[in-house]
């Protein structure tokens, strides 16, 4: 990977670091990523130990690795977890490590040939289990952040701009502010006012109409909107997304109804799902169709018995800065964040007055985005009484804040 000029990467991990995970002094921290994210990796390890970190323990994947695996293993190894690997998870959530994530892939297409079925099959789903544990519980402070590389870069402009794709990223992440960390602080205290104001309408589901879309996503009376950062059950703030545009909540899982139509093509696994439409009735995915990777959608489903029922509803609106840029950047973290968006499988307690509560989606590994918003979609609120609020036309927002 390109240097990126004047400093980008520090800058970026510093701000991963002291923000996002909000590294505390003797920390012990976990960094994930690809080999091709070292250069990235390293900057946040220096300013990991910078904030005072006790030891920073990285750990590196790399896809071609993964390829193999689908290519040549056992059908039972597809879904296996290593001991070993599942040992470390437990120790990182026993140890309330920071971890900081790095997303960006390098060859987003790269298993594009291979059956889609092994490709939606092949996840640890001992390991998923246990990182969805240590996320329901708040054990740890976290954050994803993204490393831009030349083969993501030619993904998102047709050719490897490195510079270009790092002035968007640094753009989406508020680098280019005189003070960044202010900018967050002001940015984060936006989101959190809009969770307020949207707890205190009381709302009993949401109802997005558009081009193929007519779904209603029913609310649970303990769901709690959560935006901008969150809390560790230790008390440390942190940033989980870097970038983050979006408030979200809990739904009630047995009461999302209705056809949905995917606005952007979804990277999943090295493959890209485009045109995807799901149908739901009585809150359970019953049909899922796509131009291309449907196999992919399908094989994770049957992950768990929980996998195809809602575990997130998201609103994003068109002041977004990853929206604004205009760009589909093929990568989760930043166009879940351009829209509204709806996942499929377990949920985010922290977004629940009662982490117990009845029909909210606990018990599944899966936790995957897909988007559903834009300006061609309407959003409204159903309060209990019926009465109907807008939120969001025309991809602006309808509340007055």
């Amino acid at each position: 990977m390109t240097q990126p000029p004047n400093g980008l990467v520090e800058r970026y991990a510093e701000l991963a670091v002291r923000v996002g995970a909000n590294v505390q002094p003797g920390q012990l921290v976990e960094v994930l990523g690809r080999v091709d994210h070292a250069p990235v990796v390293r900057a946040v390890a220096r300013a990991a130990y910078a904030a005072g970190a006790s030891y920073v323990d990285v750990l590196y994947s790399d896809q071609h690795v993964r390829r193999a695996l689908i290519e040549r293993a056992s059908d039972e190894v597809l879904t296996w977890t290593p001991p070993w690997l599942l040992s470390r998870a437990k120790t990182v959530g026993a140890e309330r490590a920071a971890v900081i994530a790095i997303t960006g892939e390098p060859e987003p297409e790269l298993l594009a040939d291979l059956p889609g079925e092994r490709v939606g099959r092949a996840r640890m789903v001992a390991l998923a289990a246990e990182n969805m544990r240590q996320v329901t519980e708040m054990l740890n402070n976290w954050t994803v952040i993204a490393c831009p590389n030349e083969g993501w870069a030619s993904r998102v402009f047709g050719g490897p701009d490195l510079d270009q794709l790092w002035q968007q990223v640094a753009f989406c992440v508020r680098l280019d502010e005189d003070d960044p960390v202010a900018a967050w602080q002001e940015h984060v205290a936006m989101l959190r006012h809009r969770a307020g104001t949207l707890d205190a309408l009381d709302i009993d589901s949401l109802h997005f109409a558009g081009p193929g879309t007519d779904l209603t996503v029913g609310l649970l009376p303990e769901s709690r909107w959560r935006g901008g950062d969150a809390v560790t059950a230790d008390g440390i703030r942190h940033v989980v997304n870097m970038p983050t545009e979006e408030v979200f909540t809990t739904p009630d899982s047995r009461r999302t109804a209705g056809v949905v139509r995917s606005t952007r093509p979804l990277e999943m696994y090295g493959q890209m799902i485009r045109g995807l439409v799901v149908r739901f009735e009585d809150g359970r995915i019953v049909d899922v169709r796509a131009d291309s990777g449907a196999d992919v959608i399908l094989a994770q489903l049957e992950t768990d018995d929980r996998a195809p029922y809602l575990g997130e509803v998201a609103l994003v609106d068109g002041a977004s800065r990853v929206g604004r840029t205009g760009l589909t950047f093929a990568d989760s973290l930043f166009d879940e964040n351009a829209t509204c968006h709806v996942a499929y499988g377990g949920c985010y307690t922290d977004a629940l007055s009662d982490p117990d509560a009845e029909g909210a989606n606990v018990d599944s590994s899966v936790h995957t985005d897909f988007m559903i918003g834009g300006p061609e979609v309407a959003v409204d609120a159903i309060m209990r009484d019926g009465r109907v609020v807008p939120l969001l036309r025309d991809d602006v927002w309808q509340l007055s804040e």
